[in-house]
C-alpha cells in the first residue's frame, strides 16, 4: 500500500469489500491492518467452494477492483491460496478460554 492511502484503504476498498462479502459463497472477507508496518493489510477470505471462488473472480466488482485497486498500492500483492475443510475457523486449543 501507498503509506498515504494506508489510512483510507478501509474506506477505499469498502464498495469491493461489501460487495465480496454478498457473494452466496463467500464465507469471510476481512482485512486486517499490520502492527509493525501500518501501510500493509492482510486479507484474509473463504469460499464455500471452488465454484464459489470461481464466481468471485469472474464477478463484475472482483473486475472493476483488479481494474482500480492497485492504483493505490505500491507492490504487488502476495497470495497463499489452498483448500481447507470446514466452513468456519477453528478453535485454538493452547489458548482455551474457560467460560
Amino acid at each position: 500500500m501507498k503509506p498515504e492511502h494506508a489510512d483510507d484503504w478501509p474506506e477505499i476498498s469498502r464498495a469491493f469489500t461489501e460487495a465480496c462479502r454478498a457473494e452466496e459463497g463467500c464465507l469471510w472477507f476481512d482485512w486486517s491492518r499490520s502492527i509493525d508496518d501500518p501501510s500493509e493489510y492482510v486479507l484474509v477470505e473463504a469460499f464455500r467452494d471452488d465454484a464459489a471462488g470461481a464466481a468471485h473472480v469472474h464477478s463484475d466488482h472482483f473486475k472493476e477492483a483488479t481494474s482500480s485497486l492497485p492504483s493505490y498500492l505500491s507492490a504487488t500483492p502476495k497470495i497463499v491460496n489452498t483448500t481447507v475443510e470446514g466452513t468456519q475457523w477453528s478453535e485454538l486449543g493452547e489458548m482455551a478460554v474457560e467460560k
